[in-house]
């Protein structure tokens, strides 16, 4: 009888503990850090992320604090910020696009990391491999490389003749340099010439525009990341002033006036983004979940754009398109 009421006591015991961590975990006020290569006065994905973490139960003011990092467009500052968010002990890091993920890598292994626009995790050595990211960090990849053979594919069914096309990409993102060689391997394919047009910085756009006019080439093909996706207005300008059709991995270009993108679905990239805060929140460890691809793509056509370049869109591209801009 004894050892009968000792086991009983033992059993309400821990699940007295049980209750009371439960209700600890649930007053918690979590802190979650975000980097992010956008600005406060255009935050772009941040407010999706922010929606879906409301969505998840995860509100400003209420159980969580959000201390968000604006990069401005440049890659410079991600270490800087990835050190500080470090040093206020965020329970959590959402890092948005491959600098800013390398940059939380290094400031902190045991901090759970959710990265969101990673181009290749596993080429990059973020983590170990998709099933099994192991370390603490996990989240979303790009599937980027994949996708740079066709919109070199829509272009050819966009552009006749497409003789040459120019590449727009940044020297000093390692995401960018494995699409650029996968756009290389993809153009001999179509029998197209590739022009290589590289930038680092904000400064370096002028001589890159300068590089395209002075080649002539029938198209060009931006590729988005941090630098690139800061000067977005600025290249879409130029693509119209100079009359050259261009397709863009994000459909923030062709909101600001460029001709048509194809990409990832970035409302469904970042509302999954939220979701894995929401497992890790609850108890899941980054280790354990398996970093996931994209499942939902967009082709948006800027139709105002086309006529405005004399370009006339198929028929059988403007039936594809998931939007069509008038």
């Amino acid at each position: 009888m004894r050892r009968i009421g000792l086991a009983i006591m033992l059993t309400l015991s821990g699940l007295l503990t049980l209750g009371v961590s439960e209700a600890q975990q649930a007053g918690k006020i979590w802190r979650i850090g975000i980097l992010s290569y956008g600005s406060a006065a255009s935050p772009g994905p941040v407010t999706v992320l922010l929606q879906g973490l409301r969505d998840a139960g995860l509100a400003e003011g209420r159980n969580a604090v959000f201390e968000i990092r604006y990069s401005e467009g440049r890659t410079e500052p991600f270490p800087g910020f990835a050190a500080e968010l470090v040093a206020l002990r965020v329970d959590l890091l959402v890092a948005i696009s491959t600098p800013a993920i390398v940059a939380a890598k290094k400031a902190t292994t045991t901090i759970p990391i959710v990265m969101a626009l990673a181009s290749d995790p596993v080429g990059a050595k973020l983590v170990a491999s998709l099933a099994h990211p192991g370390g603490n960090i996990t989240g979303l990849s790009l599937l980027a490389p994949e996708l740079t053979a066709k919109r070199l594919d829509l272009l050819t069914q966009t552009v006749s003749p497409l003789a040459r096309v120019a590449v727009l990409w940044n020297l000093d993102n390692e995401g960018m340099a494995l699409r650029f060689r996968e756009a290389q391997a993809a153009s001999r394919v179509l029998g197209v010439n590739i022009q290589s047009v590289g930038v680092r910085t904000p400064a370096d756009f002028d001589d890159a525009f300068a590089s395209i006019a002075k080649e002539r080439p029938n198209a060009l093909l931006v590729m988005a990341d941090t630098v690139t996706m800061g000067q977005r207005k600025r290249t879409a300008d130029f693509a119209a002033s100079h009359r050259l059709p261009a397709i863009y991995e994000a459909r923030d270009f062709v909101d600001v006036g460029g001709l048509m993108s194809y990409g990832i679905d970035f409302g469904d990239h970042f509302r999954r983004a939220a979701s894995f805060v929401d497992r890790i929140v609850k108890g899941a460890k980054p280790a354990d979940l398996p970093v996931e691809q994209p499942t939902k793509f967009e082709l948006v056509i800027n139709r105002n754009t086309a006529k405005a370049l004399g370009l006339t869109i198929p028929q059988t591209l403007l039936l594809r398109a998931d939007e069509v801009i008038e």
